[in-house]
């Protein structure tokens, strides 16, 4: 008998190539079984879902949750379970001298999981502008702390921001690339200066550091340092990059994705891996609240649901080297799913800039199956008021 039935809903999983109308039966904290039609008898749970989408659990792989450690962090399960996501890749908001606050206080308070990157700036977020000397970086440090926590960190996080270039210059960049590859685990970059205070072509010189699996991260910036040139065309460093097997994330944060950019870049052809939130407090007041609407934004852009799906599941457990356990709907895996709806309608999101982009379709956060324990998402109110009820959930519990 199956802990839990997901029942009477269209699975969507392009990695496995599942589109139809589906039940999904759970045991142990694993998927037990997809298949239509599976009697209600066979479960101690049912949660009936007609009219949604179930996809694997959407996985945000840019966002900030070291909550009460640095003013940016948001509680993990806001962001997470309670938002339809069920794993956060944590973008380096914690450092050498902070991160374990993280296994101490954050993970073991959280339903979400969260996968942490380490900052190479020894003090993470904790202060803004986080790199303001050389002693900012301590290298042996953050080496000494991959390997005590190895397993748990799965990438390091560099910002090309001012101002640890005018300090470091690509000295940082370079440093952040060694000790990811020292330590056996990802790079992580984010490009886009806000303080738009250096030469906007050092991307040119960021990208060729860049090795198979390191993720590059704002990929929509309007700022200073993208991928667009001066003449509105992708720097030719951005294709060799995709051909290296870097990924590309769109991470919109507080000022980090622009439609116009993001329309550029489509154009051109050479399209995001992954999209993420960059979630911060202030971020989620003010520009961007969910994965849902992040998927919302895609939708508005022209992909498909297909694409968008596999932008939030398959590619970020890739990119995160979790694709083994995360990311997929197949028997044997980690019971992570997410029943969002989509609700058809006319709505208009904005990017960074308050450019507008209509917007026919909002993605809901239904249910949230996480390690097979259920979650109801809530979804506060928004400055354009899509906030319809997706309505109730039928229940049934068995002994």
């Amino acid at each position: 008998m199956y802990d839990l039935l997901i029942k009477g809903g269209r699975v969507v999983d392009p990695s496995v190539g599942l589109c139809g109308n589906l039940d999904i039966g759970i045991q142990q904290e694993k998927i037990a079984t997809i298949e239509p039609d599976v009697a209600p008898e066979m479960a101690r749970r049912v949660v009936a879902v007609p009219g949604t989408i179930v996809t694997p659990g959407l996985i945000d792989l840019h966002a900030h949750v070291f909550e009460g450690f640095t003013r940016l962090g948001v509680h993990p399960d806001q962001g997470g379970v309670y938002a339809g996501v069920t794993t956060i890749v944590d973008a380096g908001s914690a450092g050498c001298a902070t991160f374990g606050g993280f296994p101490k206080y954050i993970i073991p308070q959280c339903q979400t999981e969260i996968i942490p990157f380490l900052h190479i700036c020894q003090t993470g977020l904790a202060t803004i502008p986080d790199i303001v000397a050389e002693s900012s970086i301590d290298f042996d440090g953050t080496l000494r702390v991959v390997d005590r926590y190895k397993g748990l960190i799965r990438g390091i996080k560099a910002r090309m921001v001012s101002p640890a270039l005018e300090i470091f210059g690509m000295e940082m960049p370079r440093l952040a690339r060694r000790a990811a590859r020292e330590s056996g685990i990802k790079l992580m970059v984010h490009i886009g200066d806000t303080e738009k205070r250096y030469d906007p072509t050092i991307i040119r010189r960021l990208l060729p550091l860049l090795e198979a699996g390191d993720i590059l991260t704002h990929y929509f910036t309007p700022n200073p340092g993208g991928v667009i040139d001066s003449n509105g065309r992708l720097v030719p460093e951005a294709w060799e990059a995709a051909k290296a097997g870097v990924w590309f994330d769109t991470a919109h944060g507080q000022a980090n994705f622009s439609f116009d950019i993001g329309r550029r870049i489509i154009d051109q052809g050479l399209l995001p891996h992954c999209i993420s939130t960059d979630l911060t407090i202030p971020g989620r007041l003010r520009t961007v609240h969910s994965m849902t609407e992040m998927m919302t934004r895609f939708l508005a852009l022209g992909f498909t649901l297909e694409q968008v799906v596999t932008m939030c599941t398959a590619n970020p457990a890739k990119a995160i080297g979790l694709d083994e356990r995360l990311g997929s709907l197949r028997v044997g895996r980690q019971a992570d799913i997410s029943v969002l709806k989509i609700v058809e309608g006319d709505w208009i999101v904005y990017d960074v800039l308050g450019a507008s982009l209509p917007a026919h379709q909002a993605v809901l956060p239904v249910l949230t199956v996480k390690r097979g324990e259920l979650f109801r998402p809530e979804w506060g109110p928004r400055p354009w008021g899509w906030e319809p009820d997706p309505g109730p959930l039928s229940y049934k519990t068995c002994c």
